[in-house]
């Protein structure tokens, strides 16, 4: 379980998170929604620590990790996995390397456990035959999922999702979407998504969060999204729609 109690970011004089209070649980695919600006990402970001806060505490299971040192942080962040927008795979390495990345940062492993565990995760991800090639020799979708082997290396307890749908087919982002949900009841995780994609909302958001201008407006189940009485939600959920359908038009 992750809580976020009262945390508050600014960038110069522009505040972008306000008094943000939120538990994400764990075994669940916690989805954070909102628009492009929100504070979604700067939220995500504040979690994991590539953002330190202004004021507040951010919790992981009971150790508050927004007070740790740097050494002990790094204890929290080797259960932590990530998945960047973009897929950001190394270019100048190959697959084995990349999803070996972690392995050779935390871990004392020997060449061949690591290798070993690097295959796992490929297996595991869908992707075989694949350890010597380099990322530009990939799909979109094949960088998404290696991508997912090098965030689950580590056998994380904790999975952060930023925009892991972007820039793909909505075939690809709807199996990409069902791989992480699967990942996340597998190894029991808490999983948190940023995305605003009501596609992934529908399809694997167990607990949803809305945010807007650094403020949490709502909070909810898939199920529970389309009866929502908050103004500011639903016309989110209806531009989201209508975009969705203007891009199925124009593709006809």
């Amino acid at each position: 379980m992750i809580r976020v109690i009262n945390i508050n970011k600014s960038f110069d004089d522009q505040k972008v998170l306000d008094n943000v209070s939120v538990t994400f649980e764990p075994g669940k695919t916690n989805l954070i929604i909102g628009r492009s600006g929100s504070g979604k990402t700067v939220l995500l970001k504040s979690i994991v620590g590539l953002h330190d806060i202004d004021s507040g505490e951010i919790w992981f299971e009971d150790v508050l990790f927004n007070k740790l040192d740097f050494k002990d942080k790094k204890e929290i962040r080797k259960q932590m996995g990530m998945l960047f927008q973009g897929s950001a795979l190394f270019d100048s390495l190959t697959v084995e390397q990349n999803v070996m990345f972690p392995l050779n940062m935390f871990t004392v492993k020997s060449t061949e456990e690591k290798i070993e565990r690097v295959n796992f995760c490929l297996n595991r991800v869908d992707i075989l035959n694949v350890n010597e090639l380099f990322p530009s020799e990939l799909s979109g979708g094949m960088k998404k999922r290696v991508a997912i082997a090098r965030a689950i290396a580590l056998n994380p307890k904790y999975l952060f999702c930023d925009e892991p749908n972007s820039g793909l087919d909505p075939i690809t982002a709807i199996l990409i979407d069902e791989l992480i949900k699967e990942l996340t009841e597998e190894y029991s995780m808490t999983t948190i998504v940023n995305t605003h994609d009501m596609n992934s909302v529908m399809e694997i958001g167990e607990k949803i969060v809305f945010i807007n201008e650094g403020i949490i407006c709502w909070e909810g189940s898939k199920n529970e999204i389309l009866h929502s009485d908050c103004e500011i939600l639903n016309d989110f959920v209806f531009a989201n729609a209508l975009a969705k359908q203007l891009r199925s038009s124009e593709n006809k």
